[in-house]
């Protein structure tokens, strides 16, 4: 029986529907993958181009069969022969393309890296705020007005901002990580929504200390990855006002602690403590409820019961929208995009990725970590979706559905965790 992969063909012989596999360093040939289905005549003039003698297909990944081999005469020879240094420089403008995209991927990667350092700073700052609320609250709140400044003076001198998701092993106190995502999601939005620096400084705040009267919760409560009873719900329900008091001890303002108050006041009247009606919510409460709420169905304390980004989307916008503010709700799906940084999707070219970041003013064009078919070690690249033509995004995906090779690949996180820094513009 003949080995799948030791099928090869003259280049003359390929067809669109043809998928096949270069034997050559990724670097070595100017498409994104090393292998891949055959779906334009541009692609089968360049892999001409490249001067192989053959190249490898697979036949069960192919929609079409090889053209009959015919044999090239005199002439067509000695024209190969005579083009060959234009075809030499068609396949050198090529590659100087891919490696201005590998040189912008490694500045991006940079920029990732320093956002990871950013990110695991603040998430220590925030751990800091939760221990030391009751022990110097002057101090902390001071570290919480330094915490929101910083990232004010981020997202509001630059013009683009990118939207990463973080790989969460900073810290290992993954509680933290919820108020922090909330912060960042809420000082995107307010920003998105054109809101003055005093109120996204409010709005910031307010999502730092949100959870505060968590901290009178016992953890059998807080922890527990089953549903709550309805005694359970009762006292897990008198943290936002255990929140207030805490921070009105700590000297917060009267608008941070309203907000602190309604962060889990829905609009159609079904939220707590109050059960107000979206004319009754602080505009700002609005967003800090909507942004507590995605960050809750994406990250549950059972991760089997965690939403993906996409689906926590969907969900609020097709089955509870009228629990929020259609403004800030429409705001915040344009800026996250239809497949929010995490999820797991599958490319028009078959392909499994993960998107790791994206640039809020082009929502659907995001950069996607992407799982290829070859089976070494570059098999995992990213892609900015922007600048490759030809490829989309099919679906979103759940975990349990990748192959055994994407999961060790793409090695998708239990948790989703944002951050966001100036998108380099290209």
């Amino acid at each position: 029986m003949t080995n799948e992969s030791n099928y090869f063909v003259h280049p003359d012989q390929l067809q669109v529907g043809v998928y096949i596999q270069l034997d050559l360093h990724w670097m070595a040939h100017p498409f994104s993958f090393g292998s891949f289905k055959i779906k334009s005549m541009d692609q089968i003039d360049t892999l001409k181009k490249l001067g192989l003698v053959k190249i490898r297909y697979i036949p069960n990944k192919s929609d079409s069969q090889p053209l009959p081999f015919t044999p090239p005469s005199i002439e067509q020879a000695s024209n190969a022969i005579s083009n060959a240094e234009i075809v030499d420089a068609d396949v050198l403008a090529l590659m100087a393309a891919k490696r201005r995209r590998q040189a912008q991927h490694e500045r991006r990667q940079a920029q990732l890296d320093a956002c990871e350092k950013a990110f695991g700073k603040a998430a220590k700052t925030v751990r800091s705020m939760n221990s030391q609320i009751h022990i110097d609250a002057k101090k902390t709140v001071a570290a919480a007005n330094q915490l929101v400044n910083q990232m004010l003076d981020s997202l509001l001198i630059d013009d683009d901002i990118a939207i990463h998701l973080m790989n969460g092993n900073t810290l290992g106190d993954e509680t933290y990580f919820h108020t922090l995502n909330v912060a960042v999601l809420a000082l995107m939005l307010g920003r998105a929504m054109q809101l003055s620096r005093e109120e996204i400084h409010t709005l910031g705040l307010a999502a730092l200390f949100h959870d505060i009267g968590k901290n009178e919760v016992p953890d059998r409560i807080l922890l527990k990855t089953e549903r709550l009873n309805r005694a359970e719900q009762a006292l897990m329900e008198q943290h936002a006002m255990w929140g207030v008091e805490t921070a009105q001890r700590a000297g917060l303002a009267p608008s941070v602690l309203k907000l602190i108050a309604q962060h889990h006041e829905y609009c159609d009247g079904t939220g707590y403590p109050q059960h107000l009606q979206l004319a009754q919510i602080d505009p700002l409460a609005r967003i800090l409820v909507l942004v507590n709420t995605y960050d809750n169905y994406c990250n549950r304390n059972n991760s089997a019961l965690s939403l993906t980004p996409h689906e926590g989307l969907a969900c609020m916008f097709t089955q509870h929208k009228a629990k929020f503010d259609p403004g800030p709700l429409n705001h915040f799906i344009k800026c996250l995009g239809v497949y929010p940084p995490g999820t797991l999707v599958i490319l028009s070219n078959d392909c499994y990725g993960l998107v790791v970041s994206v640039n809020a003013s082009r929502p659907l064009r995001p950069q996607v970590l992407v799982c290829g078919h070859e089976s070494d070690s570059e098999n995992a690249i990213i892609l900015d979706l922007e600048h490759e033509n030809g490829i989309n995004i099919s679906k979103s995906i759940k975990a349990n559905q990748l192959s055994a090779d994407a999961a060790r690949a793409l090695s998708p996180s239990k948790r989703m965790n944002y951050f966001f820094s100036a998108s380099e513009s290209i």
